[in-house]
C-alpha cells in the first residue's frame, strides 16, 4: 500500500514538459521543510499498485507524474516498473534527491533544496543521492546560483530551470519575477521556468 495525496490529470504547469498533459500521483509527506513550500500533501490516503494504475488508466495521457511531497519515500523498482507494464505511460519524476529512485524511470526532475528547509533538516536536504538528472529546477530565492552547475547531477545535457518563488503578496511575487527574469538574462546557462497553472488558472 502507498499513501496518495491526489491523483489528478492536468497539464504539467513546470520546466521542460509544461503544457503537455500527464496524470500527476502525488504521494504524502516529505522529508523536508522547505520554507517557501506551497503544496498541501500530508493528507492522504493508502491505496493498492493495482487501485493506483486502474485510477491512472482512466486518462489518455502519455507521461505519470510522481510528485509530492516526495515520492521517493514511497515508490521502488516493483512500482515504477508495475506503471510501465501496466499503463504503457512514460513516468517523470519530481524529487528533491535525497533518496534513490527507481532505475526505470523515464525522466528526472531534481529540485535541489539546500539552503532553503528550517535548520533541523538543512543537513539532510544538503545530501543529494540521485544518480541523474534530465532537468534541474531551482526555485529562486535570491540563493547563489553557481553551486547548481557544479551538482555530480549537472551534466552537459541537463536542462537548468530557474522558477520565481511563489508568495501570496503580488507586489512581492512581482519582484521575485523580475529578479528570476534578470537572473537568465545574465547567466543563459538557465531557462525560465514558470508556473502556467497558476497563471493561466489550470486546475
Amino acid at each position: 500500500m502507498r499513501r496518495i495525496n491526489e491523483i489528478f490529470y492536468s497539464l504539467q504547469g513546470e520546466g521542460a514538459h509544461a503544457g503537455v498533459p500527464c496524470v500527476f500521483v502525488r504521494f504524502c509527506g516529505c522529508n523536508l521543510r522547505c520554507t517557501f513550500c506551497d503544496t498541501a500533501h500530508e493528507q492522504g490516503v493508502e491505496m493498492s499498485d493495482a487501485d493506483i494504475v486502474a485510477y491512472i488508466n482512466t486518462y489518455p495521457a502519455e507521461w505519470i507524474v510522481l510528485t509530492g511531497g516526495e515520492p521517493s519515500l514511497w515508490i521502488d523498482d516493483d512500482f515504477v516498473h508495475t506503471l510501465h507494464v501496466a499503463t504503457g505511460k512514460k513516468i517523470a519524476i519530481e524529487t528533491n534527491g535525497t533518496h534513490r529512485i527507481p532505475q526505470e524511470t523515464d525522466w528526472v526532475t531534481l529540485s535541489p533544496k539546500f539552503g532553503m528547509t528550517t535548520p533541523e533538516y538543512s543537513s539532510e536536504a544538503a545530501r543529494i543521492c540521485v544518480q541523474r538528472a534530465d532537468e534541474i529546477k531551482v526555485v529562486d530565492t535570491g540563493q547563489p546560483l553557481e553551486p547548481y552547475f557544479t551538482l555530480p547531477q549537472a551534466r552537459s545535457n541537463t536542462m537548468m530551470f530557474l522558477q520565481p518563488c511563489y508568495v501570496d503578496d503580488q507586489a512581492a511575487f512581482a519582484s521575485n519575477v523580475a529578479r528570476t527574469i534578470q537572473r537568465v538574462k545574465d547567466d543563459p546557462r538557465w531557462r525560465l521556468s514558470v508556473q502556467l497553472h497558476r497563471y493561466l488558472q489550470i486546475p
